[in-house]
């Protein structure tokens, strides 16, 4: 089979018709709701959530409209998290400490702690040697990342070189309310680390003993954190971009968090602030493709493991060819989402999440490439001859044996990822994040010679004469210099 289609548009692989055709169309009803027991665990008469498509029946546009991800209404969070910034700007601490208050139900006596001031935490043995683990292979990842900085000599006499420069001050936001994320504060801090960045303020929300999670700060004391700012959401944010009295300014903010964080960052990235962010973020996601090799238990967990994160979380699978078992992926979706401790909100995020079915691993990651996921699983016989057919992704997880989970926590690659279609134009966090790059060049007498009446000749084009003068008049002064050494 012809496999090359970079670039295929999805007028390539789609056979029109009025309508799309869902196969759960008793789940397109939006009063459907999954109902949960008392002990939190899904009903037994919830099946799986998601809706399902054939690509083949589907018009270009109806497939098109299949890449939107759940709507984030920010005009009103907008408005709920302006007078945060602004307070939090004008009053400091004080501000900080009562929106904590508010939110979070805490009482800051200190807002930030200097990390070097902290006792070392004490975590179980297992629990310390998986956060090592991981720590060596991000590490090792994002160090293989330095660049060496190579000069060009684009004409004789004419050097130029790229060097990079770590950012000064760094902020990143590890969240703390429905799942602490340590994992997090080791993609973050490590890179910075490497990069060089001499302040690294971790922001997250303490417990209601006002306490930072043993498990963040093993992670950030063991990453080079400097500071700790205890407190989460719109005001965290808003503190390390504006700098208190306690908390340190930052010149640039990363991290996932909910809609009121990445409101905070949208809006103070475009503020006197004078700030820069990792990328837009919305809610977490995955796109699984799957053949009929592929087991339906593993293709359940993986797209479980992204509903998991929350409500607002979307998954989608996408069935490669014939012989794939949907009812049984089905099952184990249901399967799976009672027992989770977290399936009220897998069940709602299932519940606009769908799954569609191609012809063949063409129309696959044609499709892929359209919805630009954060996640990619490619779980397929022989999945590595696809690599490079795959356009659009944060991360790719190549295989049966390469559950997303592993990227998440400890393979080594960075799990801060562009989600909500950004994949297409956002590369995820890395260590070229945490640094600007600075050109330098540099001419010899001889490379103006060979260069300069060049210049000369488009800056008179562009009629800006002072640019002209800047090199005739040194090419004048090396005229009468050669001119006197040969009387």
């Amino acid at each position: 089979m012809e496999t090359k289609f970079v670039g295929l548009n999805p007028t390539n692989f789609l056979l029109k018709s009025s309508q799309p055709k869902i196969l759960n169309s008793h789940l397109n009803n939006p009063n459907f709701r999954p109902s949960n027991s008392s002990s939190g665990r899904m009903s037994k008469m919830v099946k799986c959530a998601m809706k399902s498509y054939k690509l083949s029946e589907l018009t270009v546009s109806e497939v098109d409209s299949l890449k939107a991800r759940p709507r984030i209404d920010f005009s009103s969070i907008f408005g709920v998290v302006q007078p945060i910034v602004d307070d939090v700007r004008i009053r400091g601490d004080d501000a900080v400490k009562e929106f904590t208050s508010k939110f979070d139900k805490v009482q800051l006596n200190q807002v930030v702690e200097d990390v070097a001031d902290l006792p070392d935490p004490e975590l179980d043995p297992h629990i310390k040697e998986a956060f090592d683990v991981a720590y060596d292979n991000i590490y090792a990842f994002h160090a293989a990342q330095k660049s060496e900085g190579n000069c060009v000599e684009n004409m004789k006499g004419v050097r130029c070189k790229r060097v990079a420069r770590s950012i000064g001050s760094v902020g990143i936001y590890v969240p703390g309310g429905t799942a602490v994320l340590p994992s997090t504060a080791l993609m973050l801090s490590i890179p910075a680390k490497i990069a060089g960045c001499k302040t690294v303020v971790l922001a997250t929300p303490p417990s209601k003993a006002c306490s930072i999670c043993k498990e963040v700060l093993y992670c950030a004391k063991k990453a080079g954190v400097t500071h700790i700012l205890k407190a989460g959401g719109a005001q965290a944010i808003a503190a390390m971009a504006w700098g208190t009295s306690s908390c340190p300014k930052v010149e640039k903010i990363f991290g996932p968090g909910n809609q009121y964080v990445t409101a905070a960052k949208m809006i103070l990235q475009n503020s006197e602030a004078m700030i820069s962010i990792d990328m837009p973020a919305g809610p977490s996601e995955v796109l699984v493709i799957a053949d009929k090799f592929a087991n339906p238990v593993h293709i359940a967990a993986d797209l479980l493991s992204q509903a998991e994160h929350g409500p607002d979380s979307q998954v989608v699978l996408v069935v490669a060819g014939d012989g794939v078992n949907l009812t049984a992926i089905e099952n184990e979706i249901t399967k799976q989402c009672q027992s989770l401790p977290r399936g009220e909100f897998a069940a709602k995020a299932l519940s606009h999440s769908f799954t569609v079915s191609a012809r063949d691993m063409v129309e696959a990651i044609a499709f892929s490439n359209l919805y630009a996921p954060e996640h990619l699983i490619i779980n397929v016989k022989d999945a590595e001859k696809w690599e490079s057919f795959i356009e659009n992704a944060g991360s790719v997880f190549m295989g049966q044996w390469t559950p997303e989970s592993v990227g998440d926590y400890a393979s080594g690659t960075n799990h801060v990822l562009p989600t909500y279609g950004y994949a297409r134009m956002y590369s995820g966090v890395s260590l070229d994040s945490f640094q600007k790059y600075i050109t330098v060049q540099s001419l010899t007498e001889e490379g103006l010679r060979n260069l300069g009446p060049y210049v000369a000749t488009m800056a008179d084009v562009e009629g800006l004469e002072a640019h002209k003068r800047a090199v005739t008049l040194r090419l004048q002064d090396i005229e009468a210099t050669q001119t006197s050494k040969t009387r």
